[in-house]
This record gives C-alpha cells, sequence and structure tokens, in this order.
C-alpha cells in the first residue's frame, strides 16, 4: 500500500475533520432513537458534558462499553507482509516543539499509590525484548496506512518496571514534554499484546515527525491515541484527561 491516496491535511483542518466526523458517527448510531425526542434541534438545545450534549455523550460512553467489552488478550488486529507497507504521514504537531536527542532523553515513570516517581534512559526501554509487527495505521479522518513499527510490548514494559506485588491500576496516561498533547488509556487496552512503544518506524529510528524517540502504537485505537514523543507514563486510578476527549471526542478511540 502506498501513500498516494492519502492528502495532505493541516492541523486545523485536521481538527474540524475530526468534529465534522464526531458529528456525523453520533446522528448514524443514534439519530433514529433522537428523532422520537424532537430531533437534532432538541439536541442542541440540551447541556453539555465534555464538550457535547448531554445526549451525545451517553451514546458514545455505550459505544465505549461494547468496544471494551470486545477487547481482549486473544482478539488481534491483522497483520501484514513487508510488501503492503506504506508511508505513514505526519498528523499532528501538537506536543512536538522541540527536537529531544536520544542520548539526553528520560522517561519519566509514575506509579501512583505514594510510589517515588522515577527516570529510565533509552537504553533502559531497549533493554526489553525488540518486536517488530506490522499493522494497520487508523485515522480517525478516514485514511489508513499499513506501517511497520518495532519497539517493546507496554505488558513487557509494565511487567518490568512497575512495582511487583502491587495490582495494576485502572489507567494509563502519557503525556510529551510540557505537556502539549496526552492520552488516557484504559488498563486492558494498554496492556493488549499489540500495544507498544515504539523506537523504529519501516525499518529506521524514528523521525522527529513520528516523535523520536519513543511514541505510542496501539492498533487497536485510532491514531488520536498513537502519542508521539512520550515524556511521561503514569498508571493511575482514575480516568485521566485525554487531549481529544475534552474537545468533546470518544475518549475510548476503540476501532
Amino acid at each position: 500500500m502506498t501513500n498516494d491516496r492519502v492528502r495532505v491535511v493541516d492541523d486545523a483542518s485536521a481538527k474540524a475533520e475530526l468534529k465534522r466526523r464526531s458529528r456525523r458517527d453520533f446522528l448514524i448510531t443514534g439519530g433514529a432513537g433522537l428523532a422520537a425526542l424532537g430531533g437534532y434541534g432538541w439536541l442542541r438545545s440540551r447541556g453539555e458534558e465534555g464538550g457535547l450534549a448531554w445526549p451525545q455523550r451517553r451514546v458514545l460512553e455505550f459505544n465505549e462499553k461494547l468496544a471494551h467489552g470486545y477487547l481482549s488478550d486473544g482478539r488481534m488486529v491483522p497483520t501484514f507482509s513487508l510488501k503492503d507497507v506504506g508511508q505513514l504521514k505526519s498528523n499532528g504537531a501538537d506536543g512536538l516543539d522541540d527536537d529531544v536527542d536520544e542520548g539526553s532523553y528520560r522517561l519519566t515513570v509514575e506509579p501512583g499509590a505514594g510510589v517515588p516517581s522515577f527516570e529510565l534512559t533509552m537504553d533502559d526501554v531497549k533493554s526489553l525484548p525488540k518486536v517488530e509487527q506490522i499493522t494497520n495505521f487508523c485515522c480517525i479522518e478516514g485514511w489508513n496506512v499499513v506501517t511497520q513499527w518495532s519497539g517493546v510490548r507496554f505488558v513487557d514494559f509494565t511487567r518490568k518496571y512497575f512495582p511487583q506485588g502491587r495490582p495494576l491500576p485502572p489507567y494509563i496516561s502519557m503525556t510529551t514534554p510540557n505537556k502539549g498533547y496526552y492520552v488516557g488509556l484504559d488498563l486492558k487496552s494498554a496492556m493488549h499484546p499489540q500495544t507498544l512503544l515504539a523506537y523504529e518506524i519501516n525499518g529506521g529510528p524514528l523521525g522527529p515527525e513520528h516523535g523520536a524517540p519513543l511514541r505510542l502504537v496501539i492498533p487497536v485505537k485510532y491514531g488520536i491515541k498513537n502519542i508521539k514523543r512520550i515524556a511521561s507514563i503514569q498508571y493511575a486510578d482514575l480516568r485521566p484527561p485525554d487531549f481529544w476527549a475534552e474537545q468533546g471526542y470518544d475518549w475510548f478511540a476503540g476501532l
């Protein structure tokens, strides 16, 4: 698969498209029920919750429960061969203001529950077993590109660096430097076998535009959850904030 069919979209246009698709998808899934209550005019008159009219938010929460129930470690997304690999465009630059040198890079890990945070280097990350996979990167704008990734499984990272003997909390938060971009993840998705902390793309090191030196690759989610240039990982008891969810989009963002 090539990138020939992928159009270049600036950040402002991408955000407008995300909003349009969020509204459209809601109308497709929930429009019939809302029609009995007076249609979209009634909907627009309702109070907002998390950037959406509350009935829209309820539909997204219902969809999230369905997607979360379907997800399991035994349900893997399809994988592909090298001949299918295309060129992933570098959508989104939030949180990528400054390049980070791999030698000076530090990843802050916050286990929570009063356990002190600590820092890891890229050598610490790369000490874990290297995993390669070729999966489909799906953007909420409607395009997709088969991409080859190399890195470490987040489940292996957690087994190595999360305090032994402590139960894992239900959520994970990841942020870029200066918290310019941030995502919230449910533990089930984060610990899926295909979720990677990736440091290579298509056989070579990540470039700055793709989140060097370390980014998240989570094929069970849309691209908005695949945060670039991770500066911190926090294990959380409460659902963490999420960049796009705060603007009215689906927090779960599952495929």
